[in-house]
C-alpha cells in the first residue's frame, strides 16, 4: 500500500512521493529546554518517531534524515535561569538531558540531527539580511520585523482571518510596526540577556527564524515533511513559511505539513492552575500513586489517531499497561524477529496516515490468533521492546497460587488485580476449550474500535467506518449512534 499522509496545508490526505527517494527529509519542532517536558510534548515526539520508523522501512535507513531541534535561547529560559540563580547554559544543559532521558524511556529513536538554536546564530543573521534585501523585512529601533503585507498568501496554512491572527499571535503593540501582526526576526538584548553582535546591534533571534535557519542548513530550501503539534500551526509554522519562502524566492518550505491533535487530561485542558499538569518524568516516577513505564505511555498515545484530540486518563494508561504486560508475558520463546515478520496488515494501517488505532486492532487480532512472532515483530517495529523487564507492575501474578500477590496496594488495586486475573482466566478457558471460537473482546478493544470509527467518520471515510461497524457486528457487538455519541451492547 502506498503511503498516504494528511497535509494540513491542503486539508487533504495525499499519496506521499518524496522529492528524492534517496534522501527523504523531515523536520519536527522540538522542545524549548527550560523545564521538564509534559505529556503534550510527548505526543509529537512519539507520533513522528513512528513516522520516522516507517519512512526508514519504506526507503531504507540510510535514506531518511530526521531533524528535531532544541530551542536553547528563549525568554522563558532567561526567566527560569534567573529564578534558579544559575547560568542559562547550566539550565539548558540540564533540561536537555532530562528531555533525552524521558524520550528514550518512551522508546523513541534519536533523530538524525538535533541542532541547538545557539549553534546557528550566523545562519539566522544571514537569513534576516536576505529578507531585508528582498523587501520582506525591515529594521526599526534595534528590532528587525517581518513585513506580513509583503506576502500576498500569508495565512495559507492556518487559514485564519486577520482578527483571528491578531488574537492567536497575542501580538505586541509597538509604534514602530508597520502592521499589528508583523513579527520579530531579531530583537535587542540587555546586558543580562544572551546576545550576539549583528548588523542591527547586540541582540538575539526571534523564535520563528530559528527553525527556518536550522531546517535550511540541514535539509535544504525545500524538504518533504514538516511536523509538530496543532498548537504550532499559528503563528509558528505560518511564520516559518513566510520567512523561508521570502528568503528562497517563493520556493516552498515543506511539501507536506503534519500536525498532531491537542491533549487534555481527564476531560479538561491541561494547566497548572487546574492541578492536572503532568510531565513525562512525573508519570515515569509517580503519577496518582504509581510509577508508569515509558512503554505504557507510548502505547496509550498510539491508541488514538495522531490527527485527533486525545483525552489522557488514568484508566486508559492502566489499560495500556495491562495489555503490554499480558503480551510481553508470551514472548519467552520468541527472541529474534525482524521487520520481515511485520504483517502487511500492520504496515498497511501505518501507511494510511499512521492509522495507529487500526494497528491496535490488528495487534489484538494477532494475539487472538496466536501469531506471536508477528505480534512481537509488529511491537518492536512500533518501538516496543516486547520484554517485561521494561514494565513495572504494582502487583504480580503468582503462578503457584494462581492469584495475585498484592504488594502494599490499596483495596481498589487489589480488586482490580483480582478482576484482571479472573478475566484472563476466563479468556484462557475459552481459548483452550473452544479452539475455533474467537476470544470475547475486552471493553478497551471495543472502545478502541469505536474511536477509530469516529475518526473515520470525521474524516468522511465512511467505507472504513462501515467496515469497523460490520466487523464488530460479526463479533456480536452492536453499535448505537445518537446525539450523545456511540454506545454498544452485546447481541444476544
Amino acid at each position: 500500500m502506498a503511503l498516504r499522509l494528511y497535509n494540513t496545508l491542503t486539508k487533504t490526505k495525499e499519496e506521499f512521493t518524496p522529492l528524492d527517494a534517496k534522501n527523504v527529509r523531515m523536520y519536527v519542532c522540538g522542545p524549548t529546554v527550560y523545564d521538564f517536558a509534559h505529556i503534550g510534548n510527548a505526543r509529537p515526539v512519539i507520533v513522528f518517531d513512528v513516522l520516522f520508523r516507517l519512512l526508514r522501512h519504506l526507503y531504507g535507513t540510510e535514506h531518511v534524515t530526521y531533524v528535531r531541534n532544541i530551542t536553547d535561547v528563549d525568554d522563558k529560559i532567561n526567566a527560569r535561569a534567573a529564578v534558579e540563580g544559575i547560568s542559562i547554559r547550566e539550565l539548558t544543559e540540564r533540561t536537555a538531558n532530562q528531555f533525552h532521558e524521558d524520550v528514550a524511556a518512551l522508546g523513541c529513536l534519536p533523530p538524525t540531527h538535533e541542532p541547538r538554536a545557539t549553534e546557528y546564530i550566523p545562519q539566522m543573521i544571514a537569513m534576516v539580511e536576505r529578507l531585508i534585501a528582498t523587501g520582506h523585512a525591515y529594521a526599526a529601533e534595534d528590532n528587525v520585523l517581518y513585513d506580513v503585507s509583503s506576502k500576498h498568501d500569508y495565512g495559507k496554512l492556518s487559514r485564519k482571518s486577520l482578527d483571528e491572527m491578531i488574537d492567536g499571535a497575542r501580538v505586541e503593540v509597538a509604534p514602530y510596526k508597520k502592521n499589528p501582526i508583523d513579527f520579530v526576526l531579531w530583537k535587542p538584548s540587555t546586558p543580562e540577556q544572551p546576545g550576539w553582535d549583528s548588523p542591527w546591534g547586540h541582540g538575539r533571534p526571534g523564535w520563528h527564524i530559528e527553525c527556518s535557519a536550522m531546517s535550511e542548513a540541514l535539509l535544504g530550501e525545500t524538504f518533504d515533511i514538516h511536523g509538530g503539534g496543532s498548537d504550532l500551526i499559528f503563528p509558528h509554522h505560518e511564520n516559518e513559511i513566510a520567512q523561508s519562502e521570502g528568503a528562497h524566492h517563493g520556493h516552498s518550505l515543506a511539501k507536506v505539513w503534519m500536525h498532531n491533535g491537542f491533549l487534555q487530561v481527564e476531560g479538561e485542558k491541561m494547566s497548572k492552575s487546574l492541578g492536572n499538569f503532568v510531565t513525562i518524568r512525573e508519570l515515569r516516577e509517580n503519577w496518582k500513586g504509581h510509577p508508569w513505564p515509558g512503554e505504557a505511555l507510548r502505547f496509550s498515545m498510539l491508541r488514538t489517531h495522531y490527527h485527533h484530540p486525545i483525552d489522557w486518563t488514568f484508566d486508559g494508561l492502566d489499560e495500556s499497561h495491562k495489555i503490554l504486560w499480558d503480551w510481553a508475558g508470551i514472548f519467552e520463546t520468541e527472541k529474534t524477529v525482524t521487520a520481515d515478520h511485520v504483517p502487511a496488515s500492520v504496515l498497511d494501517a501505518l501507511s494510511d496516515d499512521l492509522n495507529t488505532p487500526q494497528v491496535m486492532t490488528e495487534l489484538h487480532v494477532l494475539r487472538r490468533k496466536g501469531e506471536i512472532r508477528s505480534l512481537l515483530a509488529a511491537l518492536q517495529f512500533l518501538g516496543f521492546s516486547g520484554e517485561r523487564k521494561y514494565l513495572r507492575r504494582d502487583y504480580v501474578l503468582s503462578a503457584e497460587a494462581g492469584s495475585y500477590t498484592i504488594t502494599g496496594q490499596s483495596a481498589e488495586m487489589a480488586i482490580s488485580a483480582r478482576r484482571d486475573l479472573a478475566e484472563r482466566t476466563f479468556r484462557a478457558a475459552v481459548s483452550s476449550s473452544h479452539s475455533d471460537t474467537p476470544l470475547p473482546l475486552l471493553d478497551a478493544e471495543i472502545n478502541e474500535q469505536i474511536t477509530a470509527r469516529n475518526g473515520a467518520r470525521k474524516d468522511k471515510n465512511f467505507q472504513e467506518a462501515d467496515r469497523i461497524r460490520d466487523e464488530l457486528a460479526a463479533k456480536g457487538i452492536v453499535l448505537k449512534d445518537s446525539a450523545n455519541g456511540t454506545t454498544w451492547e452485546v447481541k444476544r
